[in-house]
């Protein structure tokens, strides 16, 4: 008898192909190994900081092998069918898994396998399109874990992308604690808020925080994390530059006030949680964490899976503002 699993099926999928050129190709699936499903894509997303970097070629040689993405196809730096955001439907594996709605760290791929130890089901009170946002959760919940801010502690984040939305609502929700965003983008206060969260184009007003994230992906935002931290805060460094140089100024009050930059990275758990955390259980809470309606605010209206290779140049373009590009697939 023949099943689903002894057919070769066919995909597509989104490759960076040379610097600023992406183009949508076609993928040939083999036989479903053990302990793997096939999914149907019905939701990704393009992530702006990661991914601009590998769409305009600049991520280091040395960073290769650390930045490759699970189920990514080709080899860094082109052509690669990189994605880490995807949220779809299985069609064929293990029993308990058929027709679950699952994230996992896929390409943007029609169809694709994955390994079961990498999926997550998606909570029944979590739309599929909002789920794309769980690696962005993780990263928050990650950077949360990292700068330990606690109750009423006063918490800056500088840069207001996804990721830096996010670490302002996980705080937001500790008691008393005084939350602030800085961007100088307008359109961010009209987000925060709705998610209780203060908002400020600037640091003037900022000082004495007792953590600090930085987010923004630009040395000036990192210069101005370290000037509103307070007497021996904690400011984590949540931005990649790739190949590019960051140059800040380490004088003044940096060792006197004996400030402390802690870089942060979601492939790895914070060491506080290593001995009781996996990675699938961090992506569960994630997942959990994205029951909130509001958060749907997060996401720009969604674009078509063929229309990919035509709107990359805009999603990832230089002084875009979106926030996290949904993809939909047919």
């Amino acid at each position: 008898m023949v099943t689903p699993s002894d057919l070769t099926a066919s995909a597509l999928a989104l490759w960076y192909v040379a610097p600023k050129v992406a183009e949508i190709r076609p993928a040939n699936l083999s036989t479903l190994a053990a302990d793997h499903c096939r999914i149907d894509t019905i939701f990704s997303a393009v992530s702006r900081g990661t991914e601009s970097l590998i769409y305009n070629g600049e991520v280091p040689d040395s960073e290769f092998d650390r930045m490759a993405a699970p189920l990514m196809g080709g080899q860094l730096p082109f052509p690669v069918a990189y994605g880490y955001c995807n949220v779809g439907r299985v069609t064929d594996g293990p029993s308990d898994w058929l027709q679950k709605t699952v994230f996992s760290l896929g390409p943007h791929q029609t169809v694709f396998d994955a390994p079961v130890a990498m999926l997550a089901e998606v909570p029944a009170n979590v739309p599929a399109s909002r789920a794309v946002l769980a690696a962005n959760m993780e990263t928050a919940l990650n950077a949360v874990w990292t700068g330990k801010p606690g109750p009423a502690d006063r918490v800056a984040i500088i840069g207001g992308g996804v990721v830096g939305l996010l670490v302002a609502y996980l705080c937001s929700r500790m008691p008393g604690a005084e939350v602030a965003l800085v961007d100088p983008v307008r359109e961010r206060e009209i987000i925060c808020r709705e998610l209780g969260i203060r908002y400020a184009a600037n640091t003037t007003d900022l000082e004495n925080c007792d953590v600090v994230f930085h987010a923004s992906g630009h040395q000036s935002g990192l210069q101005d994390a370290l000037s509103v931290a307070g007497n021996e805060a904690c400011i984590v460094e949540l931005s990649w530059y790739g190949n590019r140089t960051v140059t800040i100024e380490l004088g003044g009050t940096f060792h006197s006030q004996q400030l402390r930059l802690q870089s942060c990275q979601v492939g790895h758990i914070e060491q506080t949680h290593q001995p009781r955390w996996s990675y699938n259980r961090r992506l569960r809470a994630a997942l959990n964490l994205l029951a909130d309606p509001r958060l749907d605010r997060l996401l720009e209206p969604a674009v078509n899976f063929h229309e990919l290779p035509q709107q990359i140049p805009n999603i990832l373009g230089p002084g875009q503002a979106r926030l996290c590009q949904v993809i939909a697939y047919p």
